[in-house]
């Protein structure tokens, strides 16, 4: 089997092997080659110890020299180069309490985590699959290596890790490595939040996010994400619907494209609804303000994994809009943009949209129709590019303030006042004219008092 591999990558091996050392590509890097992907990176082992790849390499950076690594650096890009290794004892079920440096490829090799991941590549010597990684691509398996409780037992992100391949590469998940994840799923309370929300946003991204199933039926998710263990259990007895929470959930995560702040929204788009499940008389469940409690816990989630404020802003105000259904006129149309946020509303139409398609097929063509008169109606909007915000209004704080009227909290309300108007009546939005017709807009809001 030839594959093709950069330039930099054959110096390396070339280099190493020229001063007698063994030296392959390995790992993802070959198997996404196999499979004809471009790989991200390039990994390399060697025979050679760090001191040795150093003396050849004329830059080089300290990785990890106590593992065995060191990067060498070809015109600005870096390549790790590992020595060949024999972990030792998994104290804290990630990290190995040391390692060994060997002199066997075979050895380095057998305590890789799957065997798609465990084969190596010299463009002189060839392939080198010591545990049938290729069978098992042939056949679209994910198999750990050797003993799947002895791999997961050493480091429990590899539980993960097991579902994130699957999803990325459409692959099944070999018998006994199935029933390892089951047994050794407890074990990812070990893992920190950061590695957890790696690993499961990948699987959100992937082509396969419904393989998010997995995670649950082996016992992932009850030990970072119960919530979505409670969705999973609540059914839904609604002519609306035709799937619990959870498997609705996992249909509306296929309906999105591969975006992390959509896959993130439509995870977490109806996390609220076991919360605030009623039932009446006639047996119909309901789910009022549902959006109102996931909101709050889609924040709590998120923090709980340690996203970014940006993030959470974005992804907690579509759990929070999501469910918003403007009616299809224009005035309507800008007070939802307004409301949202001009920023949101393009990702809101999304998710609306794969929440309406994952729902059973009750009013779908009313409920479609509505929708596609609303998306007529902002394109329209941005078409006229009217004002939706402040930001776009006619008058600001200044030309208030050179009108006569006093700076402060009043100020913002009058600004307001201006704007609802203007989202009502779009051909107003003139500065002039709307200094004019302020006293009156503010004598009619007294009245309302």
């Amino acid at each position: 089997m030839i594959l093709n591999i950069p330039l930099k990558v054959e110096r390396i091996l070339r280099a190493l092997t020229d001063h007698g050392y063994e030296a392959y590509a390995v790992g993802g890097c070959v198997r996404d080659s196999i499979l004809g992907r471009n790989p991200y990176d390039w990994d390399i082992t060697t025979s050679a110890l760090p001191e040795q790849v150093k003396e050849i390499f004329p830059r080089t950076v300290d990785t990890g020299l106590q593992h065995g690594t060191v990067t060498v650096m070809m015109e600005h890009e870096g390549f790790e180069v590992t020595t060949y290794r024999v972990d030792g004892e998994y104290e804290d079920g990630r990290h190995p309490k040391d390692v060994t440096f060997t002199a066997s490829l075979e050895e380095d090799l057998k305590r890789r985590d799957f065997t798609i991941n465990a084969m190596a590549y010299h463009p002189e010597t060839g392939l080198v699959d010591l545990f049938h990684g290729v069978e098992d691509l042939e056949q679209k398996i994910i198999r750990c290596v050797g003993d799947p409780l002895e791999r997961f037992t050493e480091d429990a992100l590899r539980i993960m890790r097991a579902v994130r391949f699957s999803a990325q590469l459409g692959f099944t998940i070999e018998e006994n490595t199935y029933k390892a994840l089951s047994v050794l799923a407890p074990n990812l309370k070990q893992i920190s939040a950061e590695r957890i929300r790696t690993e499961l946003e990948k699987i959100l991204v992937s082509a396969h996010p419904d393989y998010i199933r997995t995670a649950y039926d082996t016992g992932m998710t009850a030990v970072f994400f119960p919530e979505w263990d409670a969705c999973m259990k609540t059914e839904q007895n609604t002519p609306h619907h035709c799937y619990t929470v959870g498997e609705h959930i996992i249909k509306s995560l296929t309906l999105v494209r591969e975006d992390r702040i959509l896959r993130l929204a439509m995870l977490l788009h109806d996390i609220g609804k076991p919360v605030a499940k009623t039932t009446d008389d006639t047996g119909r469940d309901h789910f009022k303000k549902h959006a109102e409690y996931g909101e709050k816990m889609a924040k709590d989630i998120l923090r709980r994994w340690k996203y970014d404020n940006e993030t959470i802003s974005l992804v907690t105000r579509l759990v929070k809009w999501h469910d918003c259904r403007p009616n299809p006129d224009l005035t309507s149309v800008r007070r939802a943009v307004n409301r949202m946020g001009e920023d949101l509303y393009p990702y809101y139409t999304e998710v609306h949209m794969a929440d309406v398609l994952a729902q059973s097929t009750y009013r779908r063509e009313e409920k479609l129709s509505r929708m596609a008169l609303a998306e007529e109606c902002y394109q329209e909007i941005l078409r006229k590019d009217q004002c939706l915000s402040l930001k776009k209004l006619a008058v600001n704080g200044k030309d208030l303030m050179a009108a006569g009227y006093p700076k402060g909290k009043e100020m913002g309300k009058l600004l307001q006042l201006l704007l609802d108007h203007v989202l009502e009546y779009p051909e107003e939005n003139e500065k002039e004219h709307l200094l004019s017709i302020l006293p009156e807009l503010m004598k009619k809001e007294r009245e309302k008092v």
